[in-house]
């Protein structure tokens, strides 16, 4: 049975998993830090094996914002290790980030990530999760569409900003067609502040005011 998976704000489920570090327990083991979940169809296949590389390629982007990568996918350790050591005796690129086994399917159907129409298999499934185990973002991908890693590194970086800041995040942040840089300041909720809020800030109205971050 695929149950229901968590929403952006639920918390993530908790969940005691195998993984080619040995057995975790999420979210917990991960408190105090983000971390990306991401799931892939299957081991020993050209897109996945092009995505493995791509997420340690920028490990240490992620480990600089105190964020964790957690692999996973509907296979046995036995073949992730196998995987992880084709990749780095074969492409030379040593996979650090722990892959959950899953040839149960016990996650993925937590986490409603059977591919409909794919048998087994899992989606290229991306969630984003907060030091207090929160779900704050989540993206899916098609079986045959590899993922964006920097659009991934982009929105860890961008949620910490929205949430240090208390601001809101324009398109393609930090280089948006109309505001470069800048970050959105949150809505005026009277009059009085909507008044002062052209005064206050760089803006395209009062609902539209923008600001540089404080260095």
């Amino acid at each position: 049975m695929i149950e229901r998976m968590p929403l952006i704000g639920d918390k993530f489920p908790e969940m005691e998993v195998i993984t080619t570090h040995g057995t975790m327990t999420l979210p917990n083991d991960m408190e105090g830090k983000w971390f990306v979940l991401f799931s892939h169809p299957a081991d020993f296949t050209p897109v996945c094996t092009t995505e493995f590389v791509a997420f340690q390629k920028r490990m240490k982007e992620f480990k600089a914002l105190n964020c964790e990568l957690v692999g996973l996918s509907i296979d046995q350790v036995f073949s992730h290790i196998k995987w992880v050591q084709w990749i780095g005796e074969n492409l030379d690129v040593e996979i650090q980030f722990p892959v959950i086994a899953d040839d149960t399917g016990k996650v993925a159907a937590k986490l409603g990530l059977i591919h409909p129409g794919k048998g087994t298999n899992t989606v290229r499934a991306v969630f984003i999760v907060d030091p207090k185990g929160t779900t704050r973002a989540i993206l899916y991908y098609p079986q045959e569409l590899g993922r964006n890693m920097d659009e991934i590194v982009r929105m860890v970086k961008a949620l910490q900003v929205s949430d240090n800041e208390g601001v809101a995040m324009p398109a393609g942040w930090p280089e948006n067609e109309l505001i470069e840089d800048n970050v959105i300041i949150p809505p005026a909720a009277d009059m009085k502040t909507a008044e002062e809020r052209t005064k206050e800030y760089e803006n395209f109205d009062w609902w539209f005011c923008y600001k540089k971050l404080d260095k």
